[in-house]
C-alpha cells in the first residue's frame, strides 16, 4: 500500500496544469497591468447584519436587478461565484465524463479546458482564423459528441468581439447538438456586440457575464449565467446551496441599482479614452511591432524581443501579462488598460528602453 497521499487522487487531477490567474503568477510592482481589473477601488458599504442566517441560494434583489440591467426575464438569470463557476456548472450539468466533450476555439481563456479536465471532460480546439474570428467550418467538422461550445467576445486576450453573423451561423448548426457558451464578461465595454437579446430566439444559447470588470468588483467574486429557464432550472440542480455570501450578494446588489449602473457606465467611458489613449501611444514605441484592436479593457501588442521587454517592466514595478505560450500569438503581451497615469507611465518605460532588433517570431 502507497504511502504516499497523491496516489490516493484522479490521475487527472494529479496530471493537471492549474489556470495559472495573475495574482497565482505574483509579481512586485506598483502598476498593475496584468489581470483586466478596474484600476481604482469603488466606495460601496456594507449594509448587512444578519450574518447569523444562510443566505439565500439566488438572492432575490439581485436577480431581479441584474434581469433588468439586462433585458431577461429573472427566471433566465442565475447567479455564481464569479463567471468560472458558471463555467463548470454548465459542464457539470451537460456533459458525462469520459463520453462528452466541450470545444473552444484559442487562442482565448484559460478556464474552460481547466474546468473540463478537473471534472474528466474531454476538450477540443479549433482554431480562430488569422482575423481571431471562428473557423466555422473546421467547428462544424468536430461537433459529433460536443455538447458545449465555448466563445469568448469580447475575447480574451485579443480584445476583438466576434461576427455577429458568424454567431448566427454557429447557433444554427449546433441547434439540437450543443450549447453555445458566450463569454460576455467584457461586453460592458461594447455593449452593442452583446447576444443577450437572442436568448429567446436560440434556446441553446448561454451567456456568461460578471462584476469583475467593468463593475470594478473583481473581489467580490460574483458572475451571471444568462440563458433558458430550462438551462437554469437544471443548473440550480447542481450549484452549492449557498453560492454567494450575505456580504456578496449586499454589494452586487448595490452595484446593480439604478446609481451603480450610472457608475459603471462612467468608468467603461473612462477605460475606453484610456485604451484609445494607449491603443496610439504604443504605435510610437520602437519595440512594438504590431498592436491589435480592441474593444475591451485591455490591449494586445507584439513586441520584439518580448521576453526583454515584460522583464524590463516588470523590474521598473510595471507588470504585465505574457502570452507568448498561446496559440498565434509569439511575442505577444496583453496590457490591462489602467488610470491614464499609469498608462503614461507604461509608455514612457517602453520608449525609453534601448533598441531592440531580435524577436521571438511572427506568429
Amino acid at each position: 500500500m502507497s504511502l504516499n497521499v497523491e496516489d490516493l487522487a484522479r490521475a487527472n487531477v494529479r496530471a493537471l496544469t492549474p489556470y495559472q490567474s495573475a495574482r497565482r503568477l505574483g509579481g512586485k510592482g506598483d502598476v498593475w497591468l496584468n489581470a483586466n481589473e478596474y484600476p481604482e477601488a469603488v466606495p460601496f458599504t456594507v449594509n448587512a447584519t444578519a450574518l447569523n442566517r444562510y443566505p439565500e441560494c439566488q438572492p432575490q434583489t439581485v436577480i431581479a436587478r441584474y434581469a433588468a440591467y439586462s433585458g431577461l426575464n429573472t427566471d433566465q438569470v442565475l447567479v455564481s461565484r464569479g463567471a468560472d463557476e458558471g463555467i463548470e456548472l454548465l459542464i457539470r450539468a451537460f456533459c458525462e465524463p469520459g463520453k462528452d466533450a466541450i470545444l473552444f476555439c484559442p487562442p482565448t481563456y484559460g478556464m474552460y479546458h481547466v474546468s473540463a479536465e478537473t471534472i474528466g471532460v474531454a476538450y477540443r480546439t479549433i482554431k480562430l482564423r488569422e482575423n481571431w474570428q471562428l473557423d466555422l467550418p473546421a467547428i462544424a467538422a468536430h461537433l459529433d459528441g460536443v455538447k458545449l461550445v465555448y466563445v469568448c467576445s469580447p475575447n480574451n486576450p485579443t480584445g476583438n468581439p466576434l461576427n455577429p453573423q458568424d454567431m448566427h451561423q454557429l447557433l444554427e448548426i449546433t441547434r439540437g447538438k450543443a450549447l453555445v457558451v458566450a463569454d460576455e464578461a467584457y461586453i460592458e465595454f461594447c455593449p452593442q456586440a452583446t447576444l443577450a437579446s437572442w436568448i429567446n430566439t436560440y434556446p441553446h444559447l448561454v451567456i456568461l457575464r460578471t462584476l469583475s470588470k467593468a463593475f470594478a468588483l473583481a473581489g467580490l467574486r460574483c458572475g451571471f449565467t444568462l440563458a433558458n429557464n430550462a438551462v437554469i432550472a437544471l443548473l440550480l440542480k447542481v450549484i452549492a446551496p449557498y453560492p454567494l455570501s450575505t456580504l456578496v450578494a449586499d454589494i452586487a446588489a448595490q452595484a446593480l441599482s439604478e446609481q451603480g449602473i450610472a457608475q459603471m457606465r462612467q468608468h467603461v467611458t473612462a477605460l475606453n479614452d484610456n485604451r484609445r489613449y494607449l491603443l496610439d501611444a504604443l504605435h510610437s514605441c520602437d519595440c512594438v511591432e504590431q498592436v491589435f484592436a480592441s474593444e475591451a479593457n485591455y490591449v494586445l501588442a507584439r513586441f520584439s524581443a518580448s521576453d526583454t521587454v515584460f522583464k524590463s517592466l516588470s523590474d521598473q514595478g510595471i507588470i504585465l501579462r505574457d502570452q507568448h505560450k498561446q496559440p498565434g500569438l509569439a511575442g505577444c503581451i496583453r496590457i490591462s488598460v489602467g488610470t491614464r497615469q499609469e498608462c503614461e507611465r507604461l509608455i514612457a518605460a517602453l520608449q525609453s528602453l534601448p533598441g531592440i532588433t531580435h524577436s521571438r517570431g511572427q506568429a
